[in-house]
């Protein structure tokens, strides 16, 4: 599979810190052990909720490798590589960093699977690929790839509908893919998410600390949230509509994790401008 590159190397905007009620929960997301456990009742409460979760889902070995891709981007092993995107708070006295510093001022990496093998190897499985075509009932193709190094203090996503991100038609169906390469717990920022919400179509959004649901309409919701924590090598298949978000990490570790978006082969593109007006609030 391959992906439209949009590689930069930039660093990320500071923004207000963030509400901590925003991101209450009421239960923890339940899941399965494994690729291989992923049948038709799971596939319908992927359909019913919204998103799956998959513990157990790569090996220790893979994610190992995994991690070391990561690090070897981030150290420049592969020249042609820029598609980073660091904290601001590492932008002065940057080029004397250490590569310690630099993984722990590091936010994002975008479009690497073309640079390195061992990220690509995730979502060339043939377990996961075999899932995502029941789920998109079409052949995928990858339409993004991102990795998100939450480090320690690093910020919170707010919550959004990673639809109203996308360039695509409105039906068209998206499949997200998280990958946790360390352990996401409920301290150093586990994904919340809505369950059922994907059904809601679209929510309007608005810039604030991101182009976000608003605030105070996910303040109303949080009573139906749920966390989802996931050890290394635990996978999460959730629907692009599904409203979800993620808060400041709160530990001193780092909570690396890779992230896939996979559309029906050929789907058709559309602008910028047509995806905001669907999408941003009009009032």
């Amino acid at each position: 599979m391959n992906e439209k590159s949009e590689n930069r190397f930039s660093f990320d905007a500071p923004v207000e810190p963030h509400d901590p009620e925003l991101y209450r929960y009421v239960s923890i997301a339940r899941g399965v052990q494994g690729f291989g456990s992923v049948g038709d009742d799971e596939l319908a409460g992927y359909h019913r909720d919204g998103y799956l979760v998959i513990h157990d889902a790569y090996s220790a070995q893979e994610i190992a490798a995994g991690r070391e891709g990561i690090r070897d981007l981030v150290a420049g092993k592969h020249s042609d590589f820029d598609g980073l995107q660091f904290m601001e708070c590492v932008r002065e006295g940057f080029d004397q960093l250490t590569l310690d510093q630099k993984l722990d001022g590091i936010r994002k990496l975008y479009s690497f699977t073309g640079v390195e093998p061992r990220l690509n190897a995730f979502v060339a499985s043939p377990k996961l690929v075999a899932i995502a075509e029941k789920l998109l009932d079409a052949k995928p193709e990858l339409y993004q790839s991102m990795a998100l190094l939450k480090p320690p203090a690093g910020r919170e996503k707010p919550w959004h509908q990673d639809h109203s991100h996308f360039d695509l038609p409105l039906n068209t169906r998206v499949v997200g893919v998280w990958i946790a390469l360390d352990a996401a717990t409920v301290e150093n920022g586990c994904m919340r998410a809505i369950p059922g919400g994907h059904r809601l179509g679209v929510i309007e959004h608005e810039m604030n600390r991101d182009f976000q649901i608003p605030d105070g309409e996910m303040a109303r919701k949080a009573h139906e949230a749920v966390a989802i924590p996931m050890e290394p090598g635990g996978c999460l298949l959730f629907d692009s509509f599904l409203p979800h978000g993620t808060p400041i990490n709160r530990s001193d570790r780092r909570r690396w994790a890779i992230q896939f978006h996979l559309i029906p082969e050929g789907t058709p593109r559309i602008s910028h401008e047509e995806r905001r007006a669907v999408f941003e609030r009009k009032s």
